[in-house]
């Protein structure tokens, strides 16, 4: 009869082992997901950070081209001002 039990305990070891290998399997898949999703996640950021630069630097290059304008038009005013009072001078 002791070899018997000595049978079961082994298998009942063998299986309890087993079942370690295979919980630790699942959790190794799983790591592996996560870690591919976020490694998916990273890189739309990546690329969500790339497209916000070019769009902040499109729209700082628009800003200059507008603080530009600007300063013409002020300018083109004075000059306008200055045209008509010295018009109304004389």
């Amino acid at each position: 009869m002791s070899g018997e039990n000595t049978l079961k305990e082994v298998i009942e070891r063998l299986n309890k082992a087993l079942s370690s290998l295979e919980d630790a399997v699942e959790a190794r898949i799983e790591r592996d997901r996560a870690f591919a999703d976020s490694d998916a996640e990273l890189q739309r950021m990546n690329a969500d950070r790339a497209r916000l630069a070019q769009e902040i630097d499109k729209s700082e290059a628009r800003a200059q081209r507008l603080e530009e304008v600007n300063r013409e038009v002020s300018r083109r005013l004075v000059t306008a001002m200055e045209t008509i009072r010295a018009v109304l001078d004389r």
